[in-house]
């Protein structure tokens, strides 16, 4: 039989324009590389991003948060398995906390009365001795004292989770923090810009106009300037008056710079309620931002500021197709202002029109090259379009613009990997954690491409960092155990596949890999109970299935192993081990015909395979087809011509095809070559007879 620890094989895949975790695949038969995410990878990262989220409020008993989203997500994605056992999860842990015990109760009662929780404790444990010594009286003292040594052993346990899930919940918030700050520095950058843009035209403007009209004009800028000050300020009442006044000094028949005015005070009105959407303030102000807008559009067509911030507004409150219609509106109208482009850009992504943005992106380079987020989004529109090469070079354009923009650095390394550049790739993410060392995401795939280069030890420090930020991580605690097995630690290895299994059960590559671990330590009954899990939650997946019935036929199981043997072949009909280990099974039950039928169909897959040669051999003899068997065992030793198993059965099988001769020749060659063989007697004894 096949030795089945020699192959392991890693892929990551790269999210576009949002994180997203590495897998490694480990043992025979990883699933090929994609060239770039999907709209279903982006779909199914923005799915497991939820499921993380809702784990970490459950991590922390905030049951309303995580169901409120488990329910959302359900809505959408009503097939999801992971969702719907978390959502029962969620469901029992918060029925158990309104369930508890009376002991419960009152350890609850205890903590809040004693500020020292170890004090809380002690009394808990004072009242449990006197309970203890009570029940004694009666004839139950020995389970008061178990259910005492249970309820601290829960406590601890308790304890410890929530310092876990609390050190994840601040790494966590810390990387939205970053994340914010970088997003609140780009929306400051875009606002800045939009505000020259509007300066410039003002100037234009007033350039045109009789002095008499600049002094009204200029009045009336400097009162549309105190009023977003106000707004900068939070002050939304005073901003109402303010933007009041100015209108009302509006001269009239200036119908093109009234519009102009009336487009600066919505886009302030919206960047009031950009950064309070959730507020009543917030609200009003989207209102007047949109009304001031549409009025703005409607006294000069030809104006594109308004449509524009119509088209933020309407991506904000996700009216995609009208933010669309918006946006492209704006750019017809002022074509050569790439922030417009941008959004138009960004909204289509999101609608996955792909085409659409990639040529929006492409407009907004080509008007400003050293605008970094240009390029950056126009690499992720490449990669969902499956233009590897391209996307690269985008990302690349970003990097020569801002030589530290992390995102950007990530992204090459995850193209570089997905090409099986390990180096390159590692290279890239070192790069991003140099400029952005909390990135956990580019620090997980950085060990996924050191493991693929070979470099283990590289890979076990990596994730060893990244479980610190994240002791709770299954993907992270997966990617350990694939590391420790590499490096033959495979009790560590043990650890961590079952923190996996256990965060994830729903995940048969991580049952899987739990199976792994617990053979590779001698654990066949773990393994097997292990394998049968993955194959139960994947009834396409082949390698549990492989790996159980080899694991019965050893347990001389033939029965229970050929039902295993039978789901992988009806999977992998080719597979090379399948039938190697099938043709082994049909041997071990006798039954020849079916064992030289899938000892045939392993050669189509390895012709020269000497081992294989030799096991159909002995197929064909135990069937009676000496002749085949006699050209099975030629095979073998062509192939090996020192297996010296192979030439003392084919002396065997000529003396009964009554070739004597023939026979005399192979078991001399074996008694002159290898005086020590195991059954020399018997080939003499032969020898002797012809």
């Amino acid at each position: 039989m096949m030795d089945r620890r020699t192959l392991i094989a890693i892929i990551a895949g790269g999210a576009l324009l949002l994180a997203a975790g590495v897998f490694i695949f480990i043992k025979w038969g990883a699933p090929a590389m994609s060239g770039g995410p999907s709209a279903r990878t982006l779909e199914l990262t923005r799915q497991e991003n939820t499921l993380k989220l809702a784990e970490d409020y459950l991590a922390v008993s905030e049951y309303g948060r995580a169901l409120d989203l488990l329910e959302r997500l359900l809505i959408e994605a009503p097939d999801n398995a992971a969702a719907r056992e978390l959502h029962e999860r969620a469901l029992r842990e918060q029925r158990s906390v309104s369930e508890s015990d009376e002991m419960d109760r009152l350890l609850e009662a205890l903590s809040r009365l004693a500020p020292d929780q170890n004090l809380a404790l002690q009394s808990a444990e004072q009242l449990a001795r006197l309970a203890a010594e009570a029940a004694a009286r009666s004839g139950v003292a020995a389970e008061a004292e178990e259910r005492l040594a249970a309820q601290r052993a829960a406590q601890r346990q308790a304890e410890e989770e929530r310092l876990a899930a609390q050190r994840a919940a601040q790494h966590q918030a810390e990387e939205e923090r970053q994340a914010a700050r970088q997003r609140e520095a780009e929306e400051e950058r875009l606002r800045l810009a939009a505000e020259a843009a509007r300066r410039k035209a003002e100037e234009e403007e007033l350039a045109k106009a009789s002095r008499a009209v600049q002094e009204q004009m200029r009045a009336v800028n400097d009162l549309v300037s105190r009023g977003k000050a106000q707004l900068d300020s939070n002050d939304l009442a005073g901003a109402n008056e303010t933007f009041g006044e100015a209108r009302a000094k509006i001269a009239p028949g200036e119908s093109h710079f009234e519009a102009q005015k009336l487009a600066d005070m919505a886009d302030a009105y919206y960047e009031f309620f950009a950064r309070r959407p959730d507020s009543d303030d917030g609200a009003d102000a989207a209102k007047r931002s949109a009304d001031l807008a549409s009025e703005a559009a409607a006294r000069d067509p030809r104006q594109a500021l308004p449509r524009y911030t119509l088209g933020k507004l309407s991506r904000d409150l996700r009216q995609t197709d009208k933010a669309v219609a918006e946006f492209k509106e704006a750019v017809r109208l002022e074509p050569a202002n790439h922030l417009y482009s941008y959004e138009l850009g960004r909204t289509t992504f999101t609608t996955r029109r792909y085409t659409e943005a990639r040529e929006a992106f492409e407009t907004v380079v080509r008007l400003n090259s050293k605008f970094e987020p240009g390029w950056y989004n126009l690499g992720g529109t490449l990669r969902a379009l499956n233009r590897q090469d391209e996307a690269l070079n985008a990302y690349r354009q970003a990097i020569a613009v801002k030589a530290d923009y992390a995102l950007a650095h990530r992204e090459v390394g995850r193209i570089l990997f997905a090409r099986g550049d390990s180096k390159g790739a590692i290279d890239a993410f070192n790069t991003a954690l140099k400029h952005n060392s909390g990135d956990l995401s580019s620090l997980r795939e950085l060990g996924a491409a050191q493991n693929a280069a070979g470099d283990y030890a590289a890979a076990e420090a990596s994730f060893a960092r990244a479980l610190q930020a994240a002791p709770s991580d299954a993907q992270t605690n997966y990617n350990m155990a694939v590391v420790k097995l590499s490096m033959h630690k495979n009790t560590e290895a043990l650890d961590f596949a079952r923190r996996a299994a256990e965060k994830n059960p729903s995940n048969a590559v991580y049952a899987y890999t739990l199976g792994l671990a617990a053979e590779s330590l001698g654990g066949t009954d773990a393994a097997i109970s292990a394998y049968r899990n993955a194959a139960a939650l994947d009834p396409q997946y082949l390698r549990p299935r492989i790996n159980v019935g080899s694991l019965y036929l050893s347990k001389d199981m033939p029965e229970e192993a050929l039902r295993y043997l039978n789901e992988a072949f009806r999977i992998g009909p080719a597979n090379f081990e399948v039938n190697n280990n099938m043709g082994a099974v049909y041997a071990r039950l006798e039954n020849w015909t079916s064992s030289v039928d899938h000892y045939e169909r392993a050669l189509a897959a390895e012709a020269n395979h000497p081992t294989l040669h030799l096991n159909l051999a002995r197929a064909y003899a135990g069937a009676g087809e000496l002749a085949n068997a006699r050209n099975a065992y030629q095979a073998v030793l062509r192939l090996a011509p020192d297996n010296w198993d192979a030439l003392f059965e084919m002396g065997k099988i000529c003396v009964s095809l009554g070739r004597p001769d023939e026979a005399k020749k192979y078991l001399q060659d074996l008694l002159t070559r290898n005086v020590s063989y195991a059954g020399k007697a018997d080939a003499e004894r032969i020898l002797s007879s012809l």
